[in-house]
């Protein structure tokens, strides 16, 4: 069976999505994936190898195996394999570059052992890392890239400080993960309802969203949410509680991801709720996709439904698909507009 990928703009599902089913041992690994192929959700399939696989970054041969039989028995694709820097692993002190490299290549040794073309890497490793990594990717032919989550952007400067590097070393092989969460445009009802069941105060929490909608990074954010409630005497839990509402999403315009399009080696399509129409109320959609499109990004958007973090009783998979239906209906409307 050819598992090949095909041209254009593909769609797939991380397993990061279904945690709390994970979680809660509702289905062990081989049954996720079985899962994800019964319920349509591929036909690309990405793993966080830490939360995934036992041992990891070590992968047994038996392990291999057995996943590249249930990729090719679920007509399903590896898409992304997603790695991490740990820079500060060790209390109290960092990692060296050295350190780092060394810590990167088994797991890039582990995705291609298991077939992935891409690794998503992390921002704390410096840029240097990825540039010396390279002769390892070269010789499995595999894409790296750190992911740009809220509250970075495209200009931020560690992406910038990467881009940098980027350009020097001239390679397709070095990348981004553009994450949707940073082009947000309101926060999720379903977040702001579980800050209510927490029973912060309503006029802390109405304070706190009217600084997240401000055109400033996170970091101001904070510093601004912080001065604003020092004169009410706020509990400092409250504060805290509410200041993590700056880092999970930020508003961001779709096309600022156009600076970077070239260089996009892997895509986080992250969401939270849907509206009565199957519209994804605080990540534009219709806006995000026809940008990738017309960028010419040919490569995989995994689902990432990160409501999990503060919603139970919900069938993550049943999010996913509304997910997926949403963007295939957005694409297949928007090339069919570019033809007419």
């Amino acid at each position: 069976m050819d598992n090949k990928p095909k041209k254009g703009f593909k769609l797939g599902s991380t397993l990061y999505s279904f945690t709390n089913e994970w979680h809660e041992r509702r289905y062990d690994f081989e049954g996720l994936v079985a899962e994800v192929a019964r319920r349509g959700l591929g036909p690309g399939l990405e793993l966080i190898g830490f939360s995934s696989i036992r041992g990891f970054p070590v992968v047994s041969d038996d392990f291999a195996a057995r996943f590249k039989d249930l990729m090719a028995q679920h007509q399903l694709t590896p898409s992304c394999l997603s790695i991490n820097a740990d820079m500060a692993i060790r209390r109290g002190t960092m990692m060296s570059v050295d350190e780092a490299v060394a810590y990167h290549v088994p797991q890039i040794e582990a995705a291609a052992k298991l077939g992935f073309p891409v690794v998503r890497c992390q921002f704390a490793a410096p840029a240097e890392v990825l540039v010396r990594l390279l002769p390892l990717a070269e010789k499995h032919g595999i894409k790296m890239g750190p992911e740009v989550h809220a509250p970075l952007n495209p200009n931020s400067p560690p992406v910038m400080a990467y881009r940098e590097a980027y350009a020097k070393a001239n390679s397709p092989l070095l990348g981004f993960v553009p994450d949707f969460g940073c082009s947000a445009r309101d926060l999720p009802a379903t977040y702001i309802a579980n800050l209510r069941a927490q029973e912060l105060p309503e006029h802390l929490i109405q304070l706190a969203l009217e600084v997240w909608h401000l055109p400033k990074d996170a970091g101001w954010k904070r510093q601004e949410f912080a001065r604003r409630v020092e004169p009410l005497r706020a509990d400092p839990a409250d504060v805290s509680a509410l200041s993590v509402m700056f880092n999970i999403l930020s508003p961001g315009e779709a096309a600022a991801w156009k600076e970077i399009m070239g260089q996009v080696v892997h895509v986080h399509g992250k969401f939270y709720d849907f509206d009565t129409d199957g519209n994804e109320t605080s990540i534009p959609y219709d806006e995000l996709l026809p940008v990738f499109h017309d960028g010419g990004y040919e490569g995989f958007m995994s689902s990432e439904w990160e409501g999990h973090l503060y919603m139970r009783n919900v069938d993550a998979f049943d999010m996913v698909a509304k997910h997926q239906a949403l963007s295939r209906r957005i694409l297949d409307r928007h090339v069919a507009g570019a033809r007419s």
